[in-house]
């Protein structure tokens, strides 16, 4: 039996059968890959057409994508290598083998995290750490909504078994065990890649929205964790490849815990209600009119 099979989403009169691999001469590239690198090829463009909106530039948001994505990578690879150390602790080679699979998404998020923070401090004056978490995180949001259609490619990560409108047929079966083998018969599961990409669409046109209108540096970052948490900590616990520690699923629990500090963090400022002109973007608005004040006032004085 091939690596891939037909997919069908009956309620919708859906059958197709898409190759997992585009194949270029010899050349194969794995769709997962591509829909990945198209997803932070938007955010990038997106990040940079806002940019001065947070009181950044675009040779900000270039730079700090080259910083960042080791980061995101290398911590991506390390979350989901640490919740299958079994796999890896008689074989440590491994985990640099990346091509064959293996990543996690709040790694990547914590990884990329890690980055901006890196970058901030070398960037020092020039990039506010939170206002570059605010837009980045929207960008998250981008690269999470086109990035799970590689889980739809790779006829993975779906849900348990169901029986619902929105039902995701497939020639896979889970054992008792939680693995995934190939049966002679369609079995249906919850989409959860697709039900994790609308979220985070919608999530994306909400913070969007609300960037517009945001009160201080970090609050649409705080926005993020609250919703992408909200909606990974109900989904996760539809999937069947969970990464499990004892009887937890990791990324629920994490996802529910940051949930819950986020939305906490939120009420906070509400309540104490920070002020405006302390945004990123206005200081750096101020310190531009005074220098042009200052370069003004320097022409006046050589006439």
């Amino acid at each position: 039996m091939h690596d891939f099979s037909p997919i069908s989403f009956p309620s919708f009169g859906i059958n197709i059968n898409p190759n997992p691999e585009i194949h270029i001469g010899t050349l194969s590239i794995r769709w997962y890959g591509v829909l990945i690198a198209i997803g932070l090829l938007l955010a990038v463009v997106y990040a940079c057409r806002r940019s001065k909106q947070f009181g950044l530039r675009d040779d900000d948001i270039i730079d700090g994508v080259l910083c960042i994505a080791p980061f995101a990578i290398i911590c991506a690879r390390l979350y989901y290598c640490i919740f299958e150390w079994d796999q890896y602790k008689d074989n440590l080679v491994g985990i640099l083998k990346i091509w064959e699979g293996g990543l996690a998404i709040y790694g990547g998020v914590i990884g990329a995290v890690i980055g901006i923070i890196v970058f901030s401090m070398v960037k020092k004056d020039k990039v506010h750490l939170f206002a570059l978490l605010d837009i980045t995180s929207i960008g998250f949001l981008i690269g999470q909504c086109i990035g799970r259609w590689g889980n739809f490619m790779n006829r993975e990560a779906f849900g348990s078994a169901t029986d619902s409108f929105f039902r995701m047929g497939l020639y896979q079966k889970v054992t008792e065990d939680g693995s995934i083998v190939h049966s002679a018969t369609m079995n249906y599961f919850h989409p959860t890649f697709l039900y994790e990409s609308v979220w985070n669409l919608c999530g994306f046109v909400l913070l969007h929205f609300l960037s517009k209108k945001r009160k201080y540096d970090g609050q649409i970052a705080l926005g993020y964790v609250a919703w992408y948490g909200l909606g990974r900590a109900f989904i996760e616990g539809l999937r069947t490849d969970s990464l499990w520690w004892g009887p937890f699923r990791v990324s629920q629990v994490l996802a529910a815990g940051s949930c819950i500090l986020a939305v906490g963090a939120l009420i906070f400022f509400q309540i104490r209600k920070p002020d405006e002109q302390k945004l990123f973007v206005r200081q750096v608005a101020a310190r531009e009119a005074a220098a042009q004040e200052a370069e003004t006032a320097d022409e006046e004085t050589a006439e």
